[in-house]
């Protein structure tokens, strides 16, 4: 398979890494100093096209890719409350789209658990619930995109919470239906995740810890062989462990 990296930082040479040991070719590596090759792109010489760059060329990155008719995957974080624009550009492009907060394999299990924990944890109003995530002093954004998936589908089934309170540190007690969500950006950090009950009796916490960016870059991967022959839509790195 022949894939086009869009984003050359850290991420995008581990990416490359797992791509070729996987039996793939890259076919272009396209950072900023010669973003124009953008314009080299087409089906026939790339199968897919794995962008992960920063939250304000996103869109930009999105408009100038999905005509070109190439699958896209996207890991780029940061641009969430533009979600029904992209939903609707990728609609319009009739094009293969596949987007997540966090392509490693074991946060997607994560998510699971934790949708799953928080119907159980639903019953018990006296555990209180608070996120807390860890990041390098390199991450764009903050809470990260992995910490914002994770609380929505807190919010979306824990009647008791209904509002975020995200915070690098909160100076003030959170309010009762409020979803306390932390973040601290420092050293080199590759990412921390963790979800916590908290009673008078007791604490239950979920938790991952990534060792190294190897994780993110093997799950992108995973991804555009996935979606490569998948056809038109917009679909989520989660949908692979619903199958």
């Amino acid at each position: 398979m022949n894939i086009a990296l869009l984003g050359y930082g850290k991420m995008g040479k581990a990416i490359e890494q797992e791509a070729l040991q996987r039996g793939h070719h890259i076919s272009f590596k396209i950072d900023l100093h010669n973003y124009e090759q953008l314009q080299q792109l087409k089906p026939e010489n790339t199968d897919v096209v794995i962008e992960f760059t920063h939250p304000d060329s996103f869109w930009n990155n999105l408009q100038a890719l999905l005509p070109k008719g190439i699958p896209l995957v996207s890991g780029t974080t940061g641009w969430h409350q533009r979600l029904p624009e992209v939903r609707q550009l990728v609609e319009t492009q009739r094009a293969a789209f596949m987007y997540s907060s966090n392509f490693s394999i074991g946060v997607n299990i994560l998510f699971i658990l934790n949708r799953r924990l928080a119907r159980l944890m639903n019953r018990y109003p006296e555990y209180d619930c608070f996120i807390e995530e860890q990041h390098h002093r390199h991450k764009a954004d903050a809470p990260s995109g992995t910490a914002l998936s994770l609380a929505q589908d807190l919010i979306d089934r824990l009647d008791r919470k209904t509002t975020l309170a995200t915070h690098a540190l909160l100076h003030r007690a959170p309010l009762p239906e409020e979803l306390s969500v932390g973040y601290v950006r420092s050293g080199e950090i590759a990412g921390r995740h963790r979800v916590c009950y908290t009673s008078e009796i007791d604490t239950l916490t979920i938790e991952h810890h990534a060792h190294q960016r190897r994780g993110f870059a093997l799950g992108a991967v995973i991804a555009a062989e996935w979606l490569k022959d998948k056809g038109e839509g917009f679909y989520d790195f989660g949908q692979l462990f619903e199958e």
